[in-house]
């Protein structure tokens, strides 16, 4: 019996050079890591089932379900800031898609499912390290509220996968509301494909921005509500402390969300110019840069769709420049509602963005952590000599002492009381996040064939803004040898 998934697949029903149909290939003996419940039923599918051997065949690639349509998309992109011309579905293999309880439609993509075409003298596999990272940090990303591609399962291969030396293969099931991408317009693009960019453009509109179809110019509107969105979301990623570490241009969803979880971290200790990725030589993607360089492929989105925003090109220019220029003050805006969320702040007042900068200034400084940093202030009242939680996590303890009388004189412009400001600043700063050394640890455990401590890092990350007892050790900052100073791609 062949498990069947009620799939729609419009993607697939877009011109044939969008795309290369194959089914995924076969691996040797599919093994079950996990199967995310909440998801399944979201997506309308039973989780039990998938948990079969039926089941399990279909998350490793060894069977089609019913009703898929596979097929590796193409794309191209900037990668670090050069410009390769077809990039595209190296390992993945998107089944088809959904709708799901909320009446989202929904892609289920296999990512280690084998070579396609755009694979670039890749293996089409991934390994087990990069597949539990990702199943990790993109759900710890949903719990947090950040808009992200989701995992749906993950599954051995059985099979060994050569990086460094031989690791052990595993296959993701990720779920996104679409793959679209930034290079998926720039591959058009570059190809003067004007009939495959009306249709991409429609596409995307009809999908993810039915609001723009009315307009004057749907592609401008298209445009204005991409870089809205992206603005929202990496002034969410800045609040977190999250470093995405490959933000090329075939890394940023038209439809906003984080994807692409390849050599990602969150900080520990804060810097703005933090970088843990393994192949950001120069710090291109930084912690700092993460907004400039949002603005960077926002504006390579807007040189596709010149010819569509109006016929007279300068005009184009001049109404997607604008679009573009208006990046800087939505971010602003965006980064200002989620820091003084951070700092309890319930009311707008200048100046305010001053004091978030200040504190961020004397913890780069001071080496203080940043997700237990923002947790502590949720602790402090009006007095400060009950400060210890948060200025104890600075190298120079004073150098919190000033910011705090500050923070302290601007919360005397608020009307809430201490309690209720507490509580919401709770709800604004985890406790847990998917810490390096944690992720490491659970990996390192899963190489093993102990997926125990997986287990328990998901449990903690899918109530991150809950302190349960018994998840304490997983939200202490690493001690010095436990420190992860570098994290890498999984191709």
């Amino acid at each position: 019996m062949t498990l069947t998934i009620p799939f729609d697949n419009s993607y697939a029903r877009l011109p044939e050079r969008f795309y290369t149909k194959l089914a995924p290939t076969p691996v040797a003996e599919p093994g079950l890591i996990a199967v995310n419940e909440g998801l399944a039923r979201q997506l309308g599918l039973d989780p039990e089932a998938l948990a079969t051997p039926e089941g399990l065949a279909v998350l490793a690639g060894n069977a089609l379900p019913g009703g898929a349509d596979p097929l590796a998309q193409v794309y191209a992109g900037h990668q670090f800031g050069g410009w390769v011309p077809q990039l595209g579905d190296g390992r993945a293999i998107l089944l088809g898609e959904v709708t799901d309880s909320d009446g989202i439609r929904r892609d289920i993509q296999l990512k280690g499912a084998g070579r396609t075409p755009y694979s670039r003298m890749g293996d089409g596999r991934a390994w087990l390290g990069p597949v539990m990272r990702e199943y990790i940090v993109s759900e710890a990303m949903y719990a947090l509220g950040v808009p992200t591609t989701r995992a749906l399962a993950a599954v051995t291969t059985g099979e060994p996968v050569f990086r460094e030396g031989a690791m052990p293969g595993a296959v993701l099931t990720r779920v996104a509301a679409s793959h679209v991408r930034v290079g998926t317009f720039q591959y058009f693009a570059a190809r003067r494909d004007m009939d495959a960019l009306g249709a991409l453009t429609e596409y995307v509109i009809e999908r993810h921005y039915p609001d723009a179809a009315p307009a004057e110019r749907p592609a401008q509107a298209l445009l204005d509500a991409v870089i809205a969105r992206q603005a929202r979301l990496i002034a969410q990623w800045m609040g977190l402390g999250f470093i995405h570490g490959v933000m090329n241009t075939d890394n940023m969803s038209l439809a906003g969300e984080t994807i692409d979880y390849g050599p990602c971290a969150f900080m520990d200790d804060y810097h703005p110019g933090r970088v843990f990725s393994s192949i950001d030589q120069m710090g291109r993607y930084a912690y700092a840069n993460q907004p400039q360089i949002a603005v960077w492929n926002l504006a390579q989105l807007a040189t596709c769709l010149l010819e569509q925003i109006d016929d007279d090109r300068e005009t184009a220019i001049d109404l997607a420049t604008e679009a573009v220029n208006r990046f800087p003050d939505l971010y602003q805006n965006a980064w200002l509602t989620v820091f003084r969320a951070k700092l309890g702040l319930e009311r707008e007042a200048e100046g305010d963005g001053d004091l978030a900068q200040n504190l961020l200034s004397r913890m780069a400084e001071g080496r203080a952590d940043f997700t237990a940093l923002f947790r502590a202030l949720c602790t402090l009242g009006e007095d400060a000599a009950e400060d210890g939680p948060a200025r104890d996590l600075f190298a120079e303890p004073a150098l919190f002492d000033g910011w705090a009388a500050l923070w302290r004189e601007r919360l005397t412009q608020e009307q809430r009381g201490t309690t209720a400001r507490q509580d919401a600043m709770r709800a604004a700063n985890s406790a847990h996040i998917p810490r390096n050394h944690r992720v490491e640890e659970a990996i390192q455990a899963g190489v093993a064939g102990d997926y125990a401590p997986f287990g328990r890092l998901m449990a903690a990350l899918a109530r991150p803004y809950e302190d349960p007892p018994e998840y304490a050790d997983l939200k202490i900052p690493p001690r010095p040898e436990e420190v992860v100073r570098q994290t890498f791609c999984g191709t």
